[in-house]
C-alpha cells in the first residue's frame, strides 16, 4: 500500500541532508595527576596556561613539597594551551577544621556525603593550607553592639560592611517582625601561608542569613551555610545557627547578644606524599573517552624503578585497553637518571629498565629529566622530561599535524630546559633505541632536542613509529565520530555509498598533507554480508598506506674522472 501525504492534491517539499563530513579533531590536551598544595581531588580541571594552573592548585611557593608535579604541568603548557589537571591525595591527607577530628575532604560530592557534628567550619581543600584559615561571622542588628565593637586581630571588621540591618524579609519562615537574622562572614589568612601577609583577608560574605529557607530577591538561597559551601573558595560550613546565643531555629531569631562574635580558627590540616596507588587512582578519573577527551596520558616521575614501571604500565592499560584514542607518555624513574655520578652506565641501565615495561604501541618514551628554573622558590630542579615530550608533539599537531614525526630540529626542540640530567653519546643512544627509548640530546648549535620517534611496541611494525600510532589515532577519532551518522540507519547501498563519500574527502585530505601515501575504504556487499545484515551490524574497512619517518640517511660522494659522464656512473652506487 503507497503511503500518501495528503489525502487532497498537495505540493509536498522535502529535504535531503548528505553534507554530512568527518568532523575536525583536537589531538593536543594532555592528562597529567599531581601532588598540589591546593584545590579540587580527585577532579579532572582544564587549564589553559601557567597562570589558571596557579589559579586552581596553588604555587609551589605556598608548601615545601616537591614541585615535580606542578612545573611539569606548566612545562606542557609551554607547548599546549590545553591539559586536564587532577590532584591527588593519601588516605591520610585532613582537611583544616574548626574543632574535632579534622576529616578528609576530596570535593563538593564527598563533602555532601560527610556526616559532621563537631565541625563546623572546614577547610575547602585537604593540605596544610588550611591550618592558616580563619573564620569570624558576626550577627548585624539594630541592637547589637557586637557588630560595632567587630575586630579581629586588632582590624576593624565593621568598617568592610554598612547599610542598615536585615529582618525577616526575606525570610518566609519567620513570623516575628523583629526578628533579626542577618550575619557577615570574613575569611582570612590567619598565618600569612596563603597570601604571604598575615591578616590578610581572602574573602567576604555580607548580609547572609542564619535560616535555612533565607532567600535573596531573585529567590536564590541566601542561608548561609548554603553561601559558604558554593561560593567560597576556601572553608566549608555545617549548620551554624545554633551556634550563636539567643538564636536557636529559623523560626524563632531574636536579637543576638553582644557576645555573638564567633572565629574559627583552622587546624588539623595534614599532607604526605603520593604513593604510586594514589597516582593511579587520579588517572582513573581518565578512563572513559566518551566523558572526557584527552590525548596525551603524561607519567608522573616517581623516585622507584618499580613505582615507575607500574605507573607507565597502569596508563598503558588505559590508553591501549580502556580509551584506545591516546598515547601515554613517560620519562624513566629519577634513581635511574637524576644526579647519577657516572653517567657511562645510565643508558645501559635505562634501557636494562625499559626492557622490562610491557610492549605497546601506546607508549611513548623518553631517556631524561630536564633542568629548570623554579621561580617561585627561586631554584632549579629536575624534572621528567615526559611533559615537555608530549608537549612537542602537542605543538607538532598545531604546527605541522600529528602524523608528523615530533623529534629532530624543525619540531623537536625543548623550551624553557636549563640542562639535561645527561647528555647520552652516539653509543649510549643506540643503545636507548634498541630498547624503543626515545633519546633526548643536546647538540652543539642546535640545541635540546628529541632525537627518536618510536613507540614501545617491541616487534617490527609501522606502529613502532609516534607518527604513524598517532595518525592512526587521529583517523578512528575522526571516523568513529563520523560513523554516528550511520547508527540505526537500514544496512543497504544507499547508506554504504554515503559514508564511503563522507569519509574519502577526509582521507584525500590526510593524503594531500602528506599522512599517507595511499588509501582504499571498502563497504559494500563484500563485507557486509546477509549475515552482518541480518545481525544489525555494519562493517567498513579502511585500508591506508602511512607515510614513514626518516631514521637512517645514507649520503654517497662519489669522485669521478674529468672525462667521465655522470649518467654512465649514477646508479652504480
Amino acid at each position: 500500500m503507497a503511503l500518501i501525504p495528503s489525502e487532497s492534491p498537495n505540493i509536498l517539499v522535502k529535504e535531503f541532508d548528505l553534507s554530512g563530513v568527518v568532523p575536525a579533531v583536537t589531538t593536543s590536551t594532555g592528562a597529567l595527576v599531581g601532588d598540589f598544595n591546593w584545590g579540587p581531588v580527585e577532579q579532572p580541571i582544564l587549564v589553559g596556561n601557567e597562570a589558571e594552573l596557579v589559579s586552581t592548585f596553588g604555587s609551589p611557593a605556598l608548601d615545601s613539597a616537591d614541585a615535580s608535579d606542578f612545573l611539569s604541568a606548566a612545562m606542557f603548557l609551554k607547548y599546549s594551551g590545553s591539559a586536564y589537571v587532577t590532584r591527588a591525595v593519601g588516605d591520610s591527607d585532613r582537611n583544616a577544621c574548626a574543632a574535632g577530628t579534622a576529616p578528609l575532604v576530596k570535593n563538593l560530592d564527598n563533602w555532601n556525603a560527610q556526616t559532621l557534628t563537631s565541625n563546623k567550619i572546614v577547610a575547602k581543600y585537604p593540605g596544610t593550607l588550611g591550618n592558616s584559615i580563619k573564620v569570624s561571622i558576626c550577627p548585624h542588628s539594630t541592637s547589637d553592639s557586637a557588630f560595632d565593637n567587630w575586630t579581629v586581630d586588632g582590624v576593624d571588621m565593621s568598617a568592610l560592611f554598612d547599610g542598615a540591618p536585615a529582618t525577616s524579609a526575606h525570610v518566609s519562615a519567620l513570623s516575628s517582625a523583629t526578628a533579626y537574622d542577618e550575619v557577615h562572614v570574613v575569611v582570612y589568612d590567619e598565618d600569612g601561608k596563603i597570601s604571604g601577609t598575615p591578616g590578610t583577608i581572602l574573602e567576604t560574605f555580607p548580609y547572609a542569613s542564619l535560616a535555612t529557607d533565607a532567600k535573596k530577591d531573585d529567590g536564590s538561597t541566601n542561608y548561609v551555610v548554603d553561601i559558604l559551601n558554593n561560593q567560597s573558595s576556601y572553608v566549608w560550613a555545617a549548620s551554624l545557627a545554633t551556634e550563636f546565643t539567643g538564636i536557636t531555629t529559623s523560626a524563632a531569631f531574636t536579637a543576638p547578644g553582644s557576645t555573638d562574635v564567633n572565629n574559627y580558627s583552622l587546624g588539623g590540616g595534614a599532607h604526605v606524599a603520593l604513593d604510586v596507588g594514589d597516582y593511579q587512582t587520579g588517572f582513573d578519573q581518565y578512563n572513559d573517552p566518551d566523558t572526557i577527551q584527552v590525548d596525551f596520558l603524561i607519567a608522573p616521575g616517581m623516585q622507584a624503578d618499580a613505582d615507575q614501571k607500574t605507573i607507565i604500565n597502569y596508563l598503558a592499560s588505559i590508553a591501549s585497553t580502556q580509551r584506545k584514542d591516546c598515547v601515554a607518555v613517560a620519562s624513566p624513574s629519577r634513581n635511574l637518571v637524576v644526579n647519577k655520578t657516572n653517567t657511562s652506565t645510565i643508558a645501559s641501565t635505562t634501557a636494562t629498565w625499559a626492557n622490562t615495561l610491557n610492549s605497546s604501541s601506546y607508549v611513548i618514551l623518553d631517556n631524561n629529566y630536564v633542568k629548570v628554573y623554579d621561580k617561585y622558590r627561586d631554584k632549579y630542579v629536575f624534572v621528567p622530561a615526559a611533559a615537555s615530550t608530549a608537549g612537542i608533539m602537542a605543538a607538532a599537531d598545531n604546527n605541522s599535524a600529528p602524523w608528523f614525526s615530533p623529534a629532530g630540529q624543525r619540531r623537536g626542540q625543548y623550551f624553557g630546559v636549563t640542562a639535561l640530567a645527561y647528555n647520552p653519546t652516539k653509543s649510549q643512544r643506540d643503545t636507548l633505541y634498541k630498547a624503543a627509548v626515545n633519546p633526548i640530546v643536546n647538540l652543539p648549535g642546535q640545541g635540546i632536542l628529541l632525537f627518536g620517534d618510536k613507540t614501545k611496541l617491541g616487534r617490527p611494525s609501522a606502529f613502532d613509529r609516534i607518527n604513524v600510532r598517532r595518525l592512526f589515532l587521529v583517523m578512528e577519532r575522526a571516523i568513529k565520530s563520523a560513523a554516528q551518522n550511520v547508527m540505526f540507519e537500514f544496512n543497504d547501498e544507499f547508506t554504504r555509498a554515503e559514508f564511503v563519500n563522507i569519509v574519502e574527502p577526509f582521507l584525500r585530505e590526510i593524503k594531500g598533507r602528506r599522512g599517507i601515501t595511499d588509501f582504499r575504504v571498502v563497504c559494500d556487499e563484500t563485507n557486509n554480508t546477509a549475515e552482518i545484515i541480518d545481525n544489525n551490524q555494519f562493517v567498513a574497512s579502511v585500508f591506508v598506506k602511512p607515510a614513514r619517518s626518516i631514521n637512517y640517511v645514507t649520503l654517497n660522494f662519489v669522485a669521478v674522472r674529468t672525462g667521465v659522464d655522470f649518467d654512465e656512473v649514477v646508479g652504480l652506487v
